[in-house]
């Protein structure tokens, strides 16, 4: 594991929430000239702590859609069972966001449907594919209350 210091934790916090701060002003925000600050940026790059640089895309703004998580729980719990699902996963455009559970469910799927019934063609498609679903809970949002990257804090690491 990378020992990092609180100079590579401000890098950090300050480029996950603005990955186009120029030079200048990350070094400027951390305190020490640009040419240390740029070799501790190209070091956390090169050790893969930092793994790219994207712009956050709101969707909602070009094409609205409906956020559905869902809970799932598989008829087996095997390893085959596992994989076929989560390739189903894999290969299914509008489930976004996918996680293994513990305490009696197996899967929450997040899935960005342009309509409910969208959601319910696909949910049923999925039903009668040979992937195993035991049950499912539908749980369609109607608001989002935060929505955020974790921010790294400089006690988190040290």
């Amino acid at each position: 594991m990378m020992k990092l210091d609180r100079y590579d934790l401000k890098i950090l916090d300050i480029l996950s929430r603005d990955g186009r701060i120029t030079k200048s002003k990350l070094a400027e925000a951390i305190n020490l000239s640009v040419s240390p600050c740029w070799e501790r940026v190209k070091r956390l790059e090169n050790a893969g702590v930092i793994e790219g640089y994207s712009a956050r895309i709101n969707a909602d703004v070009l094409v609205p859609r409906n956020a559905v998580w869902v809970q799932i729980e598989l008829k087996q719990h095997n390893a085959e069972s596992f994989s076929r699902f989560e390739a189903l996963v894999m290969q299914t455009p509008d489930a976004t966001e996918c996680v293994a559970v513990g305490g009696g469910v197996d899967y929450l799927v997040k899935f960005e449907v342009f309509s409910i019934d969208s959601y319910q063609r696909l949910i049923d498609s999925w039903l009668v594919s040979d992937v195993g679903i035991e049950r499912y809970f539908t749980y369609i949002v109607t608001k989002s209350v935060k929505r955020t990257e974790p921010s790294i804090g400089s006690n988190d690491f040290l």
